[in-house]
């Protein structure tokens, strides 16, 4: 055969190939996808443009990603509820912010920072501090703390109730001039940053009649004897590991005014008789209460909490294994057990990157 002829036939074979029917079949048979297909068109390298797809594919790629994430950017936080420009606020027409109830027992100065504080949280409607001590506040004390309520920008409502006789009932005994349904429960040395409990007011206002608090508790079945049950008061390190609690104390936590008045009024006197022999379970006492009224568990927000000052009784050797007894002590008066488990954990998803 001839070069002419030769060179001939190589043209005709490379034309086609190169015809655009065959790479498409080509393409469909290596690929079996329309979709495959319309993204990457292989080129023969005799056919000009050899792999000249890719660098398309790779554009349109980056500017579908990139779409995607300007849409799912712009919508988020219509998509999860968020809206970070948006301040907090804790006003409500119905309930008008809440009561800061402080429990004070000789720590004047950590009753002084735990009064400045919450008298700059702009949800705090009104701050009444239980004076249970034997002796009388000093006036030098009540001026300076009328003083800093005063100074404060968002003004309160603020009394110093003085209890005279002091037993534990006095630390939940009712007041006439509360105004508002939610009441803060808080020792004098556990500080709560303003935002935070700010968004544990709008949680309870989602379940006023349950607890929500920031210290969770639970109890477990230990053993039994005599076919009576003994249930055990297990502590924070036992919350955290096995994720559940049944409690939240009364240390830092809301609940709605009313309890105030069946704690001190309602709840039988053989626990009120209990409680002040043994002057440490009136917070169990309470949430034992909270539960059996409003058949619920309580709610743990979780958030910054500041303990200023000693630890206090928790850190004392036997303090478990007091809490325990005290426990079944006052489920026994009960008669039943009223507390329930829950795994729920309210979170301010605006103060973190991960849910």
């Amino acid at each position: 055969m001839s070069s002419a002829s030769t060179l001939v036939r190589i043209r005709e074979e490379e034309a086609g190939l190169c015809s655009p029917a065959k790479e498409k079949a080509a393409a469909r048979g290596a690929f079996g996808s329309r979709w495959l297909l319309l993204l990457w068109r292989p080129r023969h390298p005799l056919c000009g443009g050899g792999g000249g797809g890719r660098p398309k594919v790779k554009l349109l790629a980056c500017v579908f990603v990139l779409g995607l994430v300007l849409l799912v950017g712009s919508r988020l936080d219509s998509f999860m509820g968020w809206n970070f420009h948006q301040p907090s606020s804790v006003s409500s027409p119905s309930r008008g912010g809440y009561t800061v109830l402080i429990n004070t027992w000789n720590r004047n100065n950590h009753l002084k920072q735990a009064v400045g504080h919450y008298a700059s949280c702009t949800g705090t409607d009104a701050i009444r501090v239980i004076w249970s001590e034997s002796d009388p506040p000093q006036e030098k004390l009540k001026s300076h703390l009328n003083e800093v309520v005063a100074s404060k920008s968002h003004k309160h409502d603020f009394k110093l109730d003085i209890i005279s006789g002091s037993t534990t009932i006095s630390r939940f005994r009712p007041s006439g001039d509360i105004r508002t349904d939610a009441v803060f429960s808080v020792d004098h040395d556990v500080i709560i940053p303003c935002p935070t409990l700010d968004f544990a007011f709008t949680v309870w206002q989602s379940a006023p009649s349950t607890m929500v608090g920031f210290v969770p508790r639970a109890h477990s079945l230990k053993a039994e004897g005599n076919g009576i049950p003994y249930y055990k008061y297990e502590g924070w390190w036992s919350v955290w590991w096995k994720g559940t609690y049944s409690m939240v104390l009364a240390q830092a936590a809301f609940f709605h005014r009313k309890y105030l008045d069946m704690y001190t009024y309602i709840m039988p006197s053989t626990v009120h008789d209990y409680l002040t022999r043994e002057r440490i379970c009136e917070d169990v006492a309470m949430s034992l209460l909270i539960a059996n009224a409003s058949g619920s568990p309580p709610i743990w927000v979780k958030g910054k909490t500041y303990k200023i000052g000693a630890s206090g009784t928790s850190g004392l050797e036997g303090h478990g294994d007091h809490r325990s007894r005290c426990l079944n002590e006052l489920l026994s008066l009960y008669e039943t057990v009223p507390l329930m488990h829950t795994n729920l954990k309210a979170v301010d998803a605006r103060q973190g990157w991960l849910w």
